[in-house]
């Protein structure tokens, strides 16, 4: 139901940027100009396993645990949202360099499916990041209130997340110790969205893509981490520009 409302409003949106030539406030004449931007983002892991991650985990004392013996590993998508502002700089009529820093609370989770079927496990990485994705935007020319674009570029992502909160040594039990991830990593992006101009300001649906360029698994001697060789993080997202 929300998101019938949701996609009536943005028709809505839309119906009133068609129906006249509108100014936009003027901010593609401007040679720097800022605005703030709203986000939905979709995050999952690409799991790359070790050769013998079905095995049971060894512990570094030499115990085996016989409950850990792996069936799967999957990892789904989860929700999360994000806050920032844009800082857009003007480099001609048809591109822009854009710097979008974004605070992000994002959970990400791995489903462990061992051969104990009752022994299932989800672990959840829980973070808040800080974002500074800097991208290149090549726009279309304009069309009455419409101007398409692509984008692409780097992304910075460090996470702000209390570190007393993932810490695996003050956990005794090894069901509930964490799947930790590296705090700071680069991703690349790529995504394209669309240009809506109103009277004094512009609206900017957009959908990018983002992968990590590196693994951002911390191996720790973990039954969750162990199966593990490499995480790949990738996410989806959906954001509303208003500039």
């Amino acid at each position: 139901m929300k998101l019938r409302y949701r996609l009536l409003v943005l028709c809505l949106l839309l119906a009133t940027a068609s129906s006249a030539q509108n100014w936009g406030g003027g901010v593609d004449d401007e040679p720097l100009h800022f605005g703030f931007t709203f986000q939905y983002i979709s995050s999952e892991y690409k799991i790359l396993k070790k050769a013998n991650w079905q095995e049971p985990f060894v512990d570094p004392e030499g115990l085996v645990d016989p409950t850990s013996s792996l069936r799967s590993i999957s990892s789904t998508p989860s929700p999360g949202f994000g806050i920032g502002f844009v800082v857009n700089k003007r480099l001609g009529e048809n591109a822009d360099v854009r710097f979008t820093p974004v605070l992000v609370f994002n959970d990400r989770s791995v489903n462990y499916q061992y051969l104990i079927a009752d022994d299932d496990n989800i672990k959840k990485v829980q973070t808040t990041l800080v974002e500074f994705p800097v991208g290149i935007k090549i726009k279309s020319n304009r069309r009455n209130n419409y101007r398409a674009y692509i984008l692409g570029g780097l992304k910075y992502s460090t996470d702000i997340s209390s570190k007393k909160k993932t810490n695996n040594s003050l956990v005794t039990d090894p069901v509930e110790k964490w799947l930790n991830n590296e705090r700071k990593y680069l991703s690349y992006e790529a995504g394209f969205g669309l240009d809506l101009y109103f009277e004094y300001f512009k609206m900017s649906p957009e959908i990018k893509l983002s992968y990590a360029t590196n693994n951002i698994l911390i191996d720790e001697p973990t039954r969750y981490a162990a199966p593990i060789n490499r995480l790949m993080l990738r996410h989806v997202t959906f954001s509303l520009f208003f500039e």
